[in-house]
């Protein structure tokens, strides 16, 4: 069994600031890409950004040189920082992580329970 457990979030004024982290835990035998996808109400879950094994980082382009996505692969966590935080950003953030949990078997993407984040004007 894999989990990704989230923590952060909460409420903001425009222009702050919020940080995000997701731990994984349990049947890891190795973990391809962390990252972090929103959904709003009534709109589908979009990608916010993700952070691949080769070390490379995806950003949504509503997010680019605002949000960070950044991992410490020693604890199995990924992080969201989120700076200048606008009314559009409020959503409910899910983690996602890719993992192999053995090494014959494939990997699959694994979610963490959502976050509430928002940004009032």
């Amino acid at each position: 069994q894999v989990q990704l457990v989230e923590s952060g979030g909460g409420l903001v004024q425009a222009g702050g600031s919020l940080r995000l982290s997701c731990a994984a835990s349990g049947s890891i035998f190795r973990i391809n890409a962390m990252g972090w996808y929103r959904q709003a109400p009534g709109k589908q879950r979009e990608l916010v950004g993700v952070s691949t094994s080769g070390g490379d980082t995806n950003y949504a382009d509503s997010v680019k040189g605002r949000f960070t996505v950044s991992r410490d692969s020693a604890k199995s966590t990924v992080y969201l920082q989120m700076n200048n935080l606008k009314p559009e950003d409020t959503a409910v953030y899910y983690c996602n992580a890719r993992i192999l949990t053995h090494i014959v078997l494939p990997a699959n993407d694994y979610w963490g329970q959502g976050t509430q984040v928002t940004v009032s004007s």
